[in-house]
């Protein structure tokens, strides 16, 4: 049996290097794949593998003692869905673009939002009714789900929201309380205190992230559609029966499937229904629009 750990971990770091090859030679040890940032500022990581070899890692990984409290996400999956293991040291383990303004210490990032577990956010939901939920993820995550009614900021990178919430539009929303929500929690942690420092006044976040809130309610929550995730399986569902919210670049119907336009030269990553798929329509719409041009 094979699963996939999403875990991260805002801490500091004295020697990034030194805990970048330490981590390297265990993965490869215990042959797991998968993607490992660290920095000054913590660890994030996402990695595949035999469960007995996962469980190792996780073992060993927590006897260091700035990770021993880490919390690990298990999901289905395998080795297979990532191409290879990079272990890599970032200014940031996750890019907003903003090492300057994050802060660490042993319980993680100061001043950010708020940490609600699933049940507390529905608690804050009938306590008031002025409640936005704030996607952190990018508009290409969140065609295939999100949050019931919640603001889909216009941002393509995760670089790109240092810059979008300078944004006069959402004015009107710092007084609200704002309940940030990402895939499995660590973007909101930046993204919270971000929003914070630039007056929004009341800013909470999901802990765990999408992932958890997804194992506590499946369908029966406030989600609706898939989840993206960063590995070859690009979209995966709480439950069998959530309907897809995705609409196909082709025509009107609803998928959470994924594909690379068929023209090496664009490659652009669209959402293409099982039937327009099987009868070969796979070029996006610009690349479409350019073979019937010509």
């Amino acid at each position: 049996m094979q699963k996939i750990i999403l875990y991260y971990k805002f801490v500091p770091i004295e020697d990034p290097e030194a805990v970048r090859l330490w981590q390297r030679v265990l993965c490869e040890k215990l042959n797991l794949k998968g993607r490992i940032l660290i920095s000054e500022h913590g660890i994030n990581g996402t990695l595949g593998g035999d469960l007995k070899e996962i469980k190792s890692y996780v073992k060993e990984t927590k006897s260091f003692k700035p990770f021993k409290s880490m919390t690990f996400k298990w999901s289905d999956g395998s080795r297979e869905d990532f191409p290879k293991l990079v272990v890599k040291v970032r200014p940031e383990i996750v890019t907003f673009g903003a090492a300057d303004e994050i802060c660490v210490n042993e319980q993680g990032i100061i001043g950010g939002g708020k940490k609600l577990k699933p049940a507390e956010v529905h608690k804050l939901l009938k306590e008031r009714d002025d409640v936005v939920f704030f996607d952190g993820r990018n508009k290409h995550e969140a065609a295939v789900g999100k949050f019931k009614n919640a603001i889909v900021p216009d941002v393509k990178h995760t670089r790109d929201f240092k810059n979008e919430l300078e944004k006069p539009e959402y004015e009107t929303l710092k007084d609200k309380p704002i309940v940030t929500y990402c895939t499995g929690g660590i973007r909101c942690e930046v993204l919270s205190a971000l929003m914070k420092s630039r007056g929004f006044k009341e800013v909470y976040q999901i802990d765990g992230g999408i992932v958890k809130y997804g194992e506590a309610y499946g369908n029966d929550g406030l989600w609706e559609g898939s989840l993206y995730v960063f590995d070859n399986r690009l979209t995966t569902k709480f439950t069998d029966e959530a309907e897809d919210i995705g609409m196909c670049v082709h025509c009107p119907n609803k998928t959470s499937l994924y594909a690379n336009c068929a023209d090496r030269k664009c490659n652009r990553l669209m959402l293409v229904c099982e039937q327009c798929s099987e009868n070969g329509n796979v070029l996006c719409n610009n690349q479409h629009a350019a073979s019937l041009a010509n």
